[in-house]
């Protein structure tokens, strides 16, 4: 008879202090060597698991005793190596996901022995996903976790029966009959104890759904019955099981009714009620739990600051943000506390402290955990336990240890009631100051009081209310949002804090989103963005209509940091980069998502621009520096996207290029600007002239198309050789022969006029090169100078013809002493003297050039510095005369200096 090692003491083996390992090493010590050394993968465990069978157990035996050894393995690496966090995690997960594959397997075949094969109408088997719920599906399972199921098959169908016709039955009663055997195969305990623990309650219906569901079944009941909860229990769920399935095309059906349940399209406010209220039952629930047993009260999952908390801040934030930023959707706790912090929906410090706090936790739950093998998260009483936890965490005694998990503890119960607003305080490290925070729940009044309260011009506004059917047919929780929201709007205006028409853009603004509950709920949620939000609406005109087309931008005006950031091109191109691919991970990358990525993307930065424009956060100088990189960067994306997704494409990079003109070459767009574009290639390829025009047909169409979310720019290319009648795309060679005068096919001294503010945008390095070239050449050409006197007047007429000053008023762009008789004044100077002095080349800005070319005495002293401050100044006035909708008109008395500098500079260049 062989005698069994004996059980290695605690000072060979920190593990050995576990009345588990203990029971284990005696039951299981002659077999613990069937496991492959090192941490259990999928692959060292289905060695393990075929040993075990080769031995003479059956499956059954086999699983469970397969789990007693993983479990004493990964004690062994946890306490005695100090194995990270993820090693214990995938290792569990890995068994349960081998677990369910071989059980689903067997499960199948012995029923396709008894009932024939399962098929739909189409004649194909019928495949059973089993859907990981929870830490499951997120890859996170502990050491004694249940594992939460829920089971679906794609369709209905019937078996074909016994050869005899016996034993047919309907995939309904198939897959529940399927689900009781995998249950067994798992969960039952046997003398080898159980795979894991099994609960179904998450299902559709809870307990009292069907075990199994058809993916059509489990649509309806989402679309109609789920609830918030179940979005957050749908965050992490993943098929996990059987591995054939896993990435079958045929899963994509299952994603696309699961995702857009989990993640709205609009940021969605409407879950933090929920989640306060999931959270309270926690909470409560554990209380009565402790209630005459203080020593529950020290359970690091459900007790305040424990894990359960962290996992609702990142969970929140995801269901709450992952419509709209698919860069958020990912299971893994600690992997979405990066991507919050990327996406700055949480400091970088808090996200990393509560990782540190998050895999603490975890570590001291497992500890607890090996012990006896027991489900449980509460700290144990007995001292040699907690000694024990201790030091196989790396503390020199318990009181170090436990003031460790009291301050981490802390740092969460803090960041969690500021996020729900359990707790406002003066501090703020979450990065959600002013909110979100729990809506005060005062009673809101009935319409006809609110009239009564709120001043003249509001109330008559608001009593259109009475018979209006958006308002009546809101749900009573959401017209007692509405009505708050004009309260508190209300007393603001009476303290004199905001001007009526103000809020009465407010109002207007409302009114077409009341089917948008979730706008109601942020508002409430967040006071600091309907402050931000009434003082945008009161300052002009634009940014209430941009608000109305876009009303999902509000939520930037959330962020901390939005007057203290500007515009970064590498930032927003890294960002959208991240989205394409979480996209592409869930195999959404279709080209109505992308179109509509982009222009949220485009709307939230154009937004953020704006918002720092109003507050005086920035110049318009500084404005148009912005929304100019924005659109390079918009074009640099949507030029790679299309090109990837062109069927013609012969080669991985276009050799192309895209050369800005107007405002976009000057950088100086406005908000709403077209950009003006021509599309050049070079490439030798015998197609590519076809190609290049495909690939541009595309990328102007994904730009201008309208979709549910709106458009990007309107393009024009009437700047390319030969205006409209000619080729859409040009060959390098072409656009520099017609430029440079060679041939009998040139452009016009307009188009030259143009060139002086064109600029590469975007293609390669040696593109940009010969374009620089080019541009140079054309402009320091030799030209007779009365001739383009002549040319660049005439055409100041022609264009002075086409926009007429009617009134009396001074219109800032067109009325002489305008702001485009100094554009044409710098053109001249450019084209006729840039040969000469070579300051004048580079495309550097109306203002700019105006300095350099006094300072080169093409000028006289001062009229290019007072030229350029009044250009600067007329630029300003129409800048807000536009956000204001106006039409830069103005009294001519007010701009009499600015008009005359402009004048002078305008008698300087064309003296006759």
């Amino acid at each position: 008879m062989q005698i069994a090692d004996p059980i290695p003491t605690p000072a060979t083996s920190p593990a050995a202090h576990s009345r588990f390992w203990q029971r284990l090493h005696r039951r299981y010590g002659d077999v613990l060597a069937l496991l492959p050394p090192g941490p259990p993968t999928r692959q060292t465990l289905e060695q393990a698991l075929q040993a075990l069978q080769a031995q003479g157990h059956p499956l059954s035996a086999a699983l469970r005793m397969l789990r007693q050894l993983a479990m004493e393995r990964l004690m062994e690496l946890d306490c005695s190596q100090q194995a990270d966090l993820a090693t214990i995690t995938q290792g569990v997960t890995a068994l349960a996901e081998l677990a369910l594959d071989r059980a689903c397997q067997q499960t199948r075949q012995e029923l396709d022995e008894r009932h024939g094969p399962l098929l739909g109408s189409d004649g194909q088997a019928i495949p059973l996903w089993i859907i990981g719920m929870g830490k499951l599906g997120a890859r996170e399972l502990n050491v004694s976790s249940d594992i939460d199921l829920i089971y679906v098959y794609e369709h209905e169908g019937e078996t074909q029966g016994q050869p005899d016709g016996r034993g047919k039955i309907s995939s309904h009663e198939y897959f529940g009959k399927a689900v009781k055997a995998i249950y067994s195969l798992i969960g039952d305990t046997t003398e080898h104890g159980f795979v894991f623990r099994v609960d179904l309650a998450l299902r559709p219906h809870g307990n009292s759904g069907p075990a199994a569901i058809s993916l059509s079944a489990l649509e309806d009941y989402l679309q109609v019955h789920g609830r918030e909860w179940e979005r957050f229990a749908w965050l992490k769920s993943r098929v996990v099981a059987p591995t054939a399935s896993i990435k079958a095309p045929n899963v994509q059906a299952l994603r696309s009714v699961v995702l857009p349940f989990v993640f709205r399209r609009y940021l969605d406010y409407n879950v933090f009620d929920a989640l306060r209220s999931l959270h309270r039952q926690i909470r409560e629930h554990a209380a009565r739990r402790s209630a005459g047993h203080p020593e529950r009260a020290n359970d690091v999952k459900l007790s305040r600051g424990g894990i359960r908390e962290i996992e609702f801040t990142v969970q929140l934030l995801q269901v709450v943000r992952g419509g709209q930023f698919p860069e958020l959707r990912c299971r893994p706790t600690l992997e979405a506390l990066q991507r919050l912090a990327r996406a700055n929906l949480m400091p970088q410090d808090t996200a990393d402290q509560l990782a540190q706090a998050y895999t603490f936790l975890r570590n001291v739950e497992h500890r607890i955990q090996y012990l006896d093998d027991q489900q449980t998260h509460v700290l144990p009483t007995r001292d040699e336990d907690l000694e024990w936890i201790a030091h196989t965490m790396g503390y020199a005694d318990i009181r170090s240890f436990l003031l460790q998990l009291d301050t981490h503890r802390e740092l969460v119960a803090q960041e969690f009631d500021i996020l729900l607003g359990s707790n406002q305080s003066d501090g703020c490290s979450s990065g959600m100051c002013g909110g979100p925070r729990a809506p005060q729940k005062t009673p809101a009044p009935e319409l006809d009081t609110l009239i009564e309260q709120i001043p003249p011009l509001m109330a008559a506004r608001v009593a259109e209310w009475r018979e209006h059917p958006k308002v009546r047919g809101l749900r009573d929780e959401a017209r007692s949002r509405l009505f708050r929201l004009v309260q508190q709007t209300a007393q603001r205006v009476s303290q004199g804090q905001l001007e009526e028409t103000a809020a009465i853009r407010f109002i207007n603004w409302l009114e077409p989103l009341l089917r948008r509950e979730s706008y109601l709920a942020l508002l409430l949620e967040r006071p600091s963005v309907i402050d931000r939000l009434l003082h945008l609406l009161g300052a002009a005109k634009w940014p209430a209509r941009y608000l109305l087309q876009h009303p999902g931008v509000i939520d930037e005006l959330a962020s901390e940091q939005l007057f203290s950031e500007r515009f970064v091109a590498a930032d927003f191109e890294h960002e959208m980069a991240l989205r394409l691919a979480a996209l592409e991970s869930t195999g959404e990358d279709d080209d109505e998502n992308l179109l509509n990525l982009l222009r949220r993307a485009h709307h939230a930065e154009t937004f953020r621009t704006l918002a720092r424009d109003v507050e005086g956060a920035i110049t318009v100088e500084q404005v148009a520096d912005d929304l100019s990189a924005l659109a390079d960067s918009v074009l640099r994306v949507t030029a790679q996207w299309c090109w990837k997704r062109l069927k013609q494409r012969h080669r991985d990079t276009p050799n192309f290029a895209i050369i800005g003109y107007g405002k976009l070459g000057g950088k100086e767009l406005g908000y709403g600007s077209d950009l003006d574009i021509v599309f050049i290639f070079d490439d030798a390829d015998e197609n590519a002239p076809e190609i290049y025009t495909a690939w541009v047909r595309k990328l102007i169409n994904w730009l201008t198309v309208k979709t549910g979310e709106g458009d990007l720019f309107e393009i024009d290319t009437a700047l390319r050789p030969n205006g409209n009648s000619g080729l859409l795309v040009s060959s390098f060679q072409s656009y520099s022969d017609y430029q440079q005068q060679r041939g009998s096919n040139t452009a016009w001294t307009w188009e030259h006029q143009a060139m002086t503010r064109a600029r590469f945008v975007l293609g390669s390095d040696d593109l940009r090169q010969r374009f620089d070239a080019v541009r140079e050449a054309v402009i320091t050409a030799p030209r007779d100078p009365q001739s383009l006197q002549e040319e660049i007047v005439s055409m100041r007429e022609r264009v002075r013809g086409a926009h007429p000053v009617r009134s009396a008023l001074f219109d800032v762009k067109h009325s002489p002493g305008g702001m485009v008789d100094a554009e044409f004044a710098v053109q001249y100077l450019v084209l006729s003297q840039s040969g000469q002095h070579p300051e004048l080349i580079g495309n550097v800005g109306n203002i700019a050039l105006l300095q350099r070319a006094e300072a080169a005495g093409l000028l006289p002293e001062g009229v290019g510095q007072h030229a350029a401050t009044a250009y600067r100044e007329l630029r300003r006035i129409q800048h807000k005369s536009r956000l204001d909708e106006g039409n830069g008109q103005v009294p001519e008395a007010t701009v009499a200096q600015h008009r005359d500098a402009i004048l002078a500079l305008w008698h300087a260049v064309f003296p006759h």
